[in-house]
């Protein structure tokens, strides 16, 4: 039985979740938050036996929270829908936190080969990253793109950012909150055929992330 629930906010991201759902280890129950596909992304993930969650206010944060809402289970996790992670590596980041070592454990990306994470979008990360463990001595190294926390903890945690900001206002308050963080190296690989990154998908895409980065950090 699942133990955890395990959040996967998509935007056209049909072609990635035919191969990415039926990997899913069944310590989690799949919530798919739909943000606008034109693609077939509800329907994949409806068929292959995931929740499939309507989110109609665009951004990552908004999925992300949509989802976080939607969640039964007293543990959640969050991962892209792009096929660029091992779903296998939640495990370790669930029993870190499950066991009370941690609260909240993250990933840290680990590209498999060259060109997986462009250098501008691996610039914006290192940027606000550096500044976070300056500011307020953040212990991770990446902007948790893999994560499991407790459901409550995360909704009394209050972030407020809807669009690409979420994760660094995550970051930024669980940090001084005092959370206990524990951070995984993960296998970063190219995302599925059929998909483009939002963020990481153009110069221009890392310059908007970066914006909706820096004004939550303002």
């Amino acid at each position: 039985m699942p133990v955890a629930d395990l959040v996967l906010p998509c935007r056209d991201e049909g072609p990635a979740l035919e191969a990415l759902l039926p990997r899913i280890p069944s310590e989690f129950a799949v919530i798919v938050v739909d943000n606008g596909s034109r693609d077939a992304t509800a329907e994949i993930a409806a068929r292959l036996g995931a929740t499939v969650v309507h989110e109609s206010v665009p951004g990552y944060g908004a999925a992300v929270h949509a989802g976080l809402l939607a969640a039964t289970h007293d543990y959640v996790a969050f991962m892209d829908g792009d096929g660029s992670f091992d779903p296998d590596e939640l495990l370790v980041l669930l029993d870190d936190v499950t066991s009370g070592r941690a609260d909240v454990a993250v990933g840290r990306r680990r590209p498999v080969t060259r060109g997986v994470w462009p250098w501008h979008a691996r610039l914006g990360n290192a940027l606000i990253v550096a500044w976070l463990r300056r500011r307020i001595a953040m212990a991770a190294h990446d902007i948790a793109p893999m994560r499991v926390a407790r459901r409550q903890a995360l909704l009394d945690l209050g972030v407020e950012d809807r669009r690409f900001g979420y994760p660094v206002e995550l970051l930024q308050k669980l940090t001084i909150a005092g959370w206990r963080v524990s951070e995984r190296d993960v296998a970063y690989h190219p995302r599925a055929e059929g998909t483009r990154s939002k963020v990481s998908g153009s110069v221009k895409g890392t310059l908007r992330t970066a914006r909706d980065f820096w004004k939550v950090l303002s």
